[in-house]
């Protein structure tokens, strides 16, 4: 163990600053607890600018060397579109991020951060642990990085005297897994869907027998969830066929933030060992499926004496900082949607009376608003709550959007409109149609530029436009059938 130590204690990441004292010490007490669990392998996963989390797995030996240096991971994974597909030309010219060479498909340095060590349900030997993305010739965060993204958002709340506390709730479906699209002729970039059937027929919104139908799985999943420490409060029947909802308990952004893409990716991998397919779309194409929203609960605490800024003095009044955060959150909507809604189908849960928000407006416990005000006198728990986003989310990308839109809105002492008791009339704005409107909106939003840069801005509107462009160039079944026999 002396010796694990000494290795730490003079590798490049303690010289360079990017592990403290306390980092040492953490260290040692993971090496010794990893020793004592017998763990044979662990996971160091990054979360990439998707909210998909990438990675190598190591054995158990290789982590000293690894918290001694980092380890090195292609920076093309920070470059893809959600085909996988790189979409800078790395081969032939000088790609820069943030003024971070990126050409030649060189390396960035992951370094584990080691109060994210958990268990990964159902495989006793291993273990999983998240990790910032570094520059590894000058040994700096990377700042275009999905979890450091969300500590700027953080830091500049802190900055204010406020920090902000998140509750989630998730909805997913889970399918039968009926074909793994396994066929030679099915490997595409992106692969061909699998087929899939209902687990049960839905329809029936928070009711005990279909709960009663899913048990065993739901079980299985909260379980796993509990046992990795994601905080799960809820688990629940949506409406649709095979949706199901989790909520968790209230966190910080980054904490919240992180349980999300553990979980998503423990739900999808504990399923498909069973042969079931989890899906988190937006918007899945199949017969009588229901959307899967994402929504975001916040509330703001006072740093110095820890109260909830966002509780009125009255009903139906609003203190100075819930007026500005949802001012804020309604004024920069149209261009925090690529950061909350970030995939073309997201685009097509957008409609009237659907459960869902089509149109940029706040309302009084009104579920159809995209912001929803549960502001209650004396109730600590007062909240706002953001049903923009869907379950295909960068929750880290997400959360800062609220985070630098709600500040935006505070810092100028901004007024929302009245709020609304018809959400989907046609007196408010609506929310982006499409994809390409909300990258649009994105680039010229001046708060994005001011608070993330222009390299994050254009680098993450590169992407999405790139993904914009195929869908375009796709020749859609409805093409086929309006024209093919036709013409």
């Amino acid at each position: 163990m002396s010796d694990c130590h000494e290795k730490i204690q003079s590798g490049s990441l303690v010289k360079a600053g990017v592990y403290s004292k306390e980092d040492i010490e953490r260290s040692r007490k993971v090496i010794d607890a990893l020793a004592t669990q017998s763990v044979e392998t662990i996971r160091l996963s990054f979360v990439d600018q998707h909210g998909i989390l990438r990675g190598k797995t190591i054995v158990t030996e290789s982590l000293v060397s690894i918290l001694a240096g980092g380890l090195g991971m292609p920076s093309t994974l920070l470059l893809k579109d959600t085909a996988h597909k790189t979409v800078f030309p790395v081969w032939n010219s000088d790609v820069r991020v943030d003024n971070l060479a990126l050409n030649g498909a060189s390396d960035v340095l992951a370094v584990p951060d080691l109060n994210t060590l958990t268990e990964v349900p159902g495989v006793p030997h291993s273990r999983i642990m998240l990790c910032d993305l570094y520059d590894r010739h000058h040994m700096t965060a990377i700042s275009f990085s999905s979890r450091q993204i969300l500590r700027s958002a953080t830091d500049a709340l802190d900055q204010k005297g406020y920090q902000a506390v998140i509750g989630l709730e998730v909805e997913f479906q889970v399918f039968e897994l009926v074909d793994k699209s396994c066929n030679h002729e099915l490997a595409t970039i992106p692969p061909t869907a699998v087929k899939t059937r209902n687990l049960t027929q839905g329809w029936q919104f928070l009711t005990e027998t279909r709960y009663g139908e899913a048990e065993q799985l739901l079980d299985e999943l909260r379980r796993a969830a509990e046992q990795m420490g994601l905080g799960v409060r809820t688990v629940e029947i949506e409406m649709g066929p095979s949706q199901f909802e989790f909520t968790f308990e209230p966190a910080d952004p980054m904490t919240q933030a992180d349980r999300y893409v553990l979980f998503r990716t423990m739900v999808k991998e504990l399923c498909q060992r069973q042969r079931l397919h989890a899906s988190f779309m937006a918007k899945p194409r199949l017969p009588n499926a229901a959307a899967n929203g994402w929504h975001m609960h916040q509330s703001l605490l006072d740093k110095e004496t820890g109260q909830n800024v966002f509780t009125p003095q009255a009903q139906d009044e609003l203190t100075s900082e819930a007026s500005g955060w949802i001012a804020g959150l309604l004024e920069h909507a149209a261009a925090s949607c690529l950061l909350t809604t970030p995939t073309v189908n997201g685009y097509k849960r957008y409609g009237p009376y659907q459960l869902a928000p089509n149109r940029i407006a706040w309302g009084v416990d009104n579920r159809g608003a995209m912001v929803r005000a549960l502001l209650y006198p004396e109730d600590p728990a007062s909240r706002i709550e953001n049903r923009v986003a869907d379950s295909a989310v960068n929750p880290h990308f997400a959360l800062a959007a609220q985070i630098f839109s709600g500040l935006d809105g505070i810092k100028r002492n901004t007024v929302p409109p009245k709020a609304t008791a018809s959400p989907y009339a046609d007196d408010a704005d609506l929310l982006p149609k499409n994809l390409i409107e909300a990258v649009e909106a994105f680039e010229q939003s001046a708060i994005y530029r001011d608070a993330l840069g222009d390299g994050f801005v254009d680098y993450l509107a590169h992407i999405k436009r790139a993904e914009w462009e195929r869908y375009q160039m796709t020749v859609s079944e409805w093409e086929q059938d309006e024209y093919f026999n036709l013409y």
